[in-house]
């Protein structure tokens, strides 16, 4: 049988065709991605890149039940409007302990990877309680329900000790500690900050929501969104940047 027959039969056939672009591609997906799982320079090592609190993890993962990635991204493109506007161009690593990444596709609000810290904790209550006292024009539903939901400590052990299978590298001890971390870095006068803060090294300590008493869902989600973007001093990368 000639190459023009073998050919042929892939073109009278849908079902040999679909079957023969799938392999195809297949084949050239992996090519691409495989060697990527095994180079040690697909992440650059960054100064300061920490795993997220107890308090901040489940700050996260509030964000991500809420669908906030459908209307936030959180990767600034290497293009000058960009960085303009919202800072310094994302690393890889900045990403390396998020499963899944936030990265999104979609901007109906700004980008958020670089929120850290550009707002008090008042704003960020004002702002999910009501959006329109902000911004009046705003499209984001409101969150007040955040407020007057605590936290469910129960199973962030569980969630810190999954995290390590898929290579977070929580320790022994933060597992152990994951409980009394997350009530200590919502309460500066907590007996445990001391020993939260050798930790997690750098960590905000405060009352994010205001409120006394147990941390809320308002709580952890702002001091998630308080850590974006503020782990890595993107001065020196501007400094060595001007010396090239």
């Amino acid at each position: 049988m000639s190459l023009w027959t073998r050919h042929q039969a892939l073109e009278k056939n849908s079902i040999f065709l679909v079957v023969g672009i799938l392999a195809v591609i297949a084949i050239g997906g992996l090519v691409e991605i495989t060697p990527l799982f095994y180079l040690k320079s697909t992440i650059e090592v960054v100064d300061g890149i920490r795993p997220y609190t107890p308090l901040e993890l489940t700050g996260r993962n509030i964000y991500v039940r809420e669908g906030c990635y459908l209307c936030h991204s959180q990767m600034i493109r290497p293009l000058r409007d960009e960085v303009e506007r919202y800072g310094h161009y994302s690393l890889a690593a900045e990403s390396m302990y998020d499963h899944p990444f936030q990265w999104g596709s979609k901007r109906t609000g700004p980008d958020l990877a670089r929120v850290g810290a550009k707002y008090s904790d008042e704003w960020h209550v004002t702002h999910l309680t009501n959006p329109r006292a902000i911004v009046p024009q705003s499209v984001m539903p409101g969150y007040p329900f955040l407020a007057e939901t605590e936290v469910d400590p129960t199973t962030i052990a569980d969630h810190l000790r999954t995290s390590r299978t898929v290579g977070v590298p929580y320790s022994d001890d933060q597992i152990a500690n994951a409980v009394a971390d997350l009530k200590a870095q919502a309460d500066p006068d907590n007996a445990g900050v001391d020993a939260f803060a050798k930790r997690y090294p750098k960590a905000v300590v405060r009352n994010f929501d205001g409120n006394a008493g147990m941390p809320t869902e308002m709580d952890a989600l702002i001091a998630y969104l308080q850590v974006l973007g503020t782990l890595v001093d993107f001065k020196l990368y501007n400094e060595k940047a001007n010396l090239r």
